[in-house]
């Protein structure tokens, strides 16, 4: 199941005091980016817009009720405290909305950046032809 048309909208509209965001697909879900690879948010199949945290903005969003993203595997439920739910007083509310998302970008920054180190890592070792 995909992200409907009408949640990706609402997402884009509670963002878009960002400025410009990118779309891409993420699994059965959506990742919303800012400054053209930078994550700062998932949203699920399910509609749940998820934002990327760290340990510094972790308590943050559970002080603000937020859940971090969980997923079901055969060894258990697992999950991710680096995506924690965008607290319900947000979800339609542009401008708190704005401002989860503002905190949510510095670790995404960061998340950004090791991937970048990684892929041109990864590139370095390929043999060259």
């Amino acid at each position: 199941m995909a992200v409907s048309p009408e949640v990706l909208d609402h997402a884009l509209d509670l963002f878009r005091g960002l400025g410009p965001i990118r779309v891409g697909r993420m699994f059965s879900g959506m990742g919303l980016y800012v400054e053209d690879d930078v994550m700062f948010c998932m949203i699920t199949s399910g509609g749940t817009i998820y934002m990327k945290s760290d340990d510094a903005t972790g308590p943050k969003f559970v002080t603000a009720g937020s859940e971090p993203f969980t997923y079901s595997r055969a060894t258990g439920d697992r999950q991710v405290k680096s995506l924690m739910s965008l607290p319900d007083s947000a979800v339609d509310d542009p401008d708190e909305a704005v401002e989860w998302a503002r905190l949510s970008i510095g670790p995404a920054r960061v998340a950004a950046e090791k991937k970048r180190v990684e892929k041109a890592r990864k590139a370095a070792k390929k043999p060259k032809i």
